[in-house]
C-alpha cells in the first residue's frame, strides 16, 4: 500500500488554478507535516510548502506566497494544495511527502528527513 498519492495534476494555461490532493493512507494525518514539494525538468527537488496535520498551520517558500494555498482534511486523511495564478516556472512533478511532527508547522522542519512519499504528479502551465 502506497502511504501517499497524490492527484489533481495536468495541463492549465498561464494564470490558471489546480488543486492538487493527497491521500494518506497507513499513518494518521494529525501526527505529520505534509509538505508538498516539485521537480521541474533538469532542477533539483525544492519545498513548496508545507502544513501540520495537527492544527492546519502552514509555511510557503516565497515564490509561492499569495498563490498557493494547502490546506488539510482530517477526515479524509487527505491534504490539498491549491496553486491559482500559475506561471510557466510552476511547471513540475509535485510530489507530497510526510514527516512526523507534532504541534504547529515548524520550519524547515517540515521539509527534510520525510518518512514517505508519493510518486507525484505533474503540472504543465503553458500559454
Amino acid at each position: 500500500q502506497v502511504p501517499l498519492v497524490e492527484s489533481g495534476g495536468g495541463l492549465v494555461q498561464i494564470g490558471g488554478s489546480l488543486r492538487l490532493s493527497c491521500v494518506v493512507s497507513g499513518f494518521s494525518l494529525d501526527l505529520y507535516h505534509i509538505g508538498w514539494f516539485r521537480q521541474a525538468p533538469g532542477k533539483e527537488r525544492e519545498g513548496v510548502g508545507c502544513i501540520s496535520g495537527g492544527d492546519g498551520s502552514a509555511d510557503y517558500v516565497d515564490s509561492v506566497k499569495g498563490r498557493f494555498t494547502i490546506s488539510s482534511d482530517a477526515a479524509k486523511n487527505t491534504a490539498y494544495l491549491q496553486m491559482n495564478s500559475l506561471k510557466p516556472e510552476d511547471t513540475a512533478t509535485y510530489y507530497c511527502a510526510g514527516v512526523r511532527l507534532h504541534g504547529p508547522v515548524r520550519r524547515p522542519d517540515c521539509y527534510f528527513n520525510m518518512d514517505y512519499w508519493g510518486k507525484g504528479t505533474p503540472v504543465t502551465v503553458s500559454s
